[in-house]
């Protein structure tokens, strides 16, 4: 074994090795089809950390075999990459991987705007930040983003599996038996993350001596140790994760602080912050909704919160969060109005806009691009006017249903219904 870690010696050296993210680079997807077209263009990964951004770019390089170096946008300064771009001139392409390329200054951007322009250097830029609230736009524009997925368990699994068998790379000159338990706890408790998952089984394997048959065995304990996490899992057949977040968001939505808090509990104990901060998310809209407005920048505050001092105090803005939600008034009016809208849409329900409401810039200065015969609203005291909205073919298609839950969608739908009777 080398003095590398086994997540880089395992690292993909081809698109065909790359375990999951299959809507990326499964056969026919994107990235395998440039790939294979050997037409690559510059692009965004991002996602959870350990999940592939860099094997993906290691992999593309490995298969159209172009230079490949690796860079950060923040340890990196302006010189290294001027190396990379006179290596580009000298081969005629280079693939840079550029991690933390959210951290770009402006700098470091402009130098490599005209290289991005010609195509000498394929940018891959990998970050954990959303690309479309933290890349510069000039980045931004030139890139295609694609956003990566957690790795399921299985998928964990084969990463593991191929790591114990590989002679060359991994761990397979050894002889190692690690039990399915603990199999399942390197998988399950690393969440996502290959990269943990790997250097954990690494661990374990270079801290256990051999028995008197030379063999390594690891169990769960071990693993736990090297992991530093309990073994917790929900139930046998592996779809408990996702029973327990169903359970968690039908308690909330149901009113349950104490079944809410248990569910919660079970998810921080696993260690899935990304899952409950997602969920959590969901139900402030979905099942809040209108109720309690503030409930959703009030939630996303506590996941911020949660994600930026991590477990285990993570869990005391998760809990307030919780307890809230489950206490607050419910209403679903706005889920069930747009997807309501949605199906007429999707049934061919539409039309053509109203001629009044059409673009009317090419009118000039005529009523201040309002459009022929279009009412303004701001013109009238009541601050609205009975006019035509919809297409004629759905003119009196209704799909917002008020519910009288909180205080809030009870002025809504007093407002609802006024403007209703105004149309009759």
């Amino acid at each position: 074994m080398t003095n590398k870690p086994l997540a880089f010696r395992m690292r993909p050296r081809t698109i065909d090795e790359i375990i999951g993210q299959s809507h990326l680079v499964g056969e026919g997807k994107i990235i395998n089809r440039m790939v294979q077209a050997k037409q690559l263009s510059s692009m965004i990964l991002y996602g959870s950390p350990g999940i592939g951004k860099t094997s993906i770019a290691s992999a593309i390089a490995g298969s159209t075999k172009f230079a490949f170096r690796t860079l950060n946008a923040v340890t990196n300064n302006k010189k290294d990459m001027q190396i990379v771009a006179e290596e580009a001139k000298m081969s005629g392409k280079v693939i840079l991987l550029l991690d933390e390329v959210h951290r770009l200054d402006k700098a470091k951007q402009d130098f490599l705007l005209p290289y991005l322009e010609n195509g000498m250097i394929v940018l891959i830029g990998a970050t954990t930040s959303n690309p479309y609230h933290a890349i510069n736009p000039a980045i931004r524009s030139r890139c295609q983003i694609f956003e990566l997925q957690p790795l399921s368990i299985e998928e964990m699994k084969i990463a593991l599996k191929r790591a114990l068998e590989n002679e060359d790379r991994g761990l397979g000159s050894e002889t190692i038996e690690v039990s399915e338990e603990a199999l399942h706890h390197f998988a399950q408790s690393s969440n996502g993350d290959v990269r943990s998952s790997l250097n954990a089984l690494e661990l374990a394997v270079l801290s256990t001596e051999k028995n008197e048959n030379g063999k390594i065995y690891i169990d769960v304990t071990i693993a736990e140790e090297c992991l530093q996490k309990k073994s917790f899992t929900h139930d046998k057949d592996g779809d408990g994760h996702y029973d327990v977040l169903s359970a968690f968001q039908k308690s909330i939505r149901g009113s349950d602080v104490n079944a809410a808090l248990h569910y919660l509990g079970r998810l921080v104990e696993a260690g899935d912050l990304p899952s409950i901060s997602r969920r959590l998310l969901v139900i402030a809209y979905e099942d809040i909704g209108l109720a309690s407005p503030q409930a959703g920048p009030r939630t996303l505050a506590a996941v911020e919160t949660a994600e930026k001092i991590g477990f285990p105090e993570a869990r005391i803005p998760l809990a307030s969060v919780v307890i809230e939600l489950c206490l607050s008034p419910k209403s679903n009016s706005a889920i069930k109005a747009i997807d309501s809208a949605l199906e007429d849409i999707r049934a061919g329900k539409s039309g053509e806009v109203p001629k009044h409401l059409k673009d009317a810039h090419y009118q000039g200065a005529k009523a201040l691009g309002r459009g022929i015969e279009y009412k303004y609203p701001h013109d009238y005291d009541s601050g609205w006017v009975p006019q035509q909205y919809l297409p004629n073919t759905i003119k009196n298609a209704q799909y917002y249903d008020p519910k009288s839950t909180g205080k809030f969608e009870q002025a809504l739908a007093g407002v609802y219904e006024k403007i209703n009777k105004g149309k009759r």
